[in-house]
C-alpha cells in the first residue's frame, strides 16, 4: 500500500467519525454542533481526496470528494457541494467516464436551481465531450452540447452558443443525420452573416450545409446552393462554392463523372485541405456514384 493510499484512508477514517459522532445538548447544540461536525467532516474528505490524488488513486479521490459533496450538501451549502462533485468528476474521468458523467449531471442541478447557467452550460459540454471521445456515443453527446447552447443561448453567450451547435451539427452528420445538420448549419450561417466580427465565417457554415445536402441528394445540394448564393453573395466568391458547384455536375445521377468529381477534389485539397469531417461527408458521396478510386485520406 502506497504511502498516499494509507494516508488518505486515514484522513477517510477521520472524516466519517465526525460525520457519525454524537453529542449531547440541547435542540440549538444539536443543529450548530451537526453543522460544524459537517464542517470539518468535508474538510477532510477533501484532504483525503488531495492526497488520494497525489498518489493516482483516483477512483478514491473521487470518491472522497463525492463525500465532501454529501457533508457541504447535509449543510445546505449548495455552492460547495456543486464545486467538490465537479472535482469527484473530474477524479472519476480518469478511470470511469459514467461516474464522472453522473457527478457532473448532479451539480448541473445545483448550477441550474441557483440561477447559474452559464456554470452549467460549461458542465454539459464536459458531458458532451466525454460521450464523444471516451464512451463513443455521439447520439448522447450531441444532446448534451444542445443543453450547453440552449443554456448559453439563453445568457446571451451567443459565441459559445454557436460552438456547441457546430459540434451538434457535425456529430448528427456523422451519425447521418443530415437534414438537421444541414438546417444547423445553415442557422449558424445566417448568425454570422449578421455579425462583421463572424461574417467571413459565413461561407464555412454555408459549405458545410451543402456537403450535407449533398449526402441527401444532389437536386437538395443545388437548390441550397442557389439560396445561400442569393442571400450572401459573397460566397458565390469562394473557393468552397465553386467546388460545391462542380461537384453537383459531376455527382449528378443522371450523368455521374466520377473521375471529374474526383479531380475537383484533388485540385481543392491541394490549396485548402479539407478535414476529415468534410472528407468523410464526401467519400460517402464516392461510394454512391461506386467509385473505384481509394478513398481520400
Amino acid at each position: 500500500m502506497s504511502d498516499e493510499l494509507k494516508r488518505g484512508q486515514d484522513l477517510m477514517e477521520q472524516a466519517m467519525k465526525k460525520r457519525g459522532g454524537g453529542g449531547g445538548g440541547g435542540f440549538l447544540s444539536g443543529i450548530f454542533g451537526k453543522s460544524a461536525k459537517d464542517d470539518e467532516a468535508a474538510e477532510l474528505f477533501v484532504k483525503a481526496a488531495n492526497v488520494f490524488k497525489m498518489g493516482k488513486h483516483w477512483r478514491e479521490a473521487g470518491d472522497a470528494f463525492s463525500k465532501a459533496a454529501e457533508a457541504h450538501s447535509s449543510k445546505n451549502s449548495r455552492h460547495d457541494s456543486a464545486s467538490a462533485l465537479v472535482d469527484a468528476a473530474n477524479c472519476y474521468r480518469k478511470v470511469d467516464g459514467k461516474q464522472a458523467i453522473g457527478c457532473l449531471d448532479s451539480a448541473i442541478g445545483i448550477y441550474t436551481d441557483m440561477g447559474r447557467f452559464t456554470i452549467a452550460a460549461k458542465h454539459h459540454m464536459s458531458i458532451a465531450e466525454i460521450y464523444e471521445t471516451e464512451l463513443n456515443d455521439p447520439k448522447l453527446a450531441s444532446q448534451h452540447y444542445q443543453k450547453a447552447a440552449d443554456f448559453y443561448r439563453g445568457e446571451e453567450s451567443n459565441a459559445s452558443a454557436s460552438k456547441c451547435e457546430a459540434k451538434v451539427a457535425h456529430l448528427d452528420a456523422d451519425a447521418g443525420d443530415y437534414i438537421n445538420a444541414a438546417k444547423v448549419f445553415e442557422e449558424l450561417g445566417k448568425a454570422a452573416m449578421e455579425n462583421s466580427l463572424l461574417k467571413y465565417g459565413a461561407k464555412d457554415h454555408f459549405f458545410r450545409a451543402c456537403l450535407c445536402h449533398l449526402n441527401i441528394d444532389v437536386l437538395n445540394c443545388q437548390q441550397a446552393l442557389e439560396k445561400y448564393a442569393e442571400m450572401h453573395p459573397a460566397f458565390t466568391d469562394s473557393r468552397e462554392y465553386k467546388l460545391m458547384v462542380k461537384l453537383v455536375e459531376t455527382a449528378n445521377p443522371e450523368e455521374p463523372n466520377v473521375d471529374e468529381f474526383t479531380k475537383a477534389l484533388t485540385e481543392f485539397d491541394s490549396i485548402s485541405r479539407l478535414d476529415p469531417w468534410a472528407t468523410r461527408r464526401l467519400n460517402t458521396v464516392k461510394k454512391a456514384l461506386k467509385a473505384d478510386e481509394p478513398e481520400l485520406t
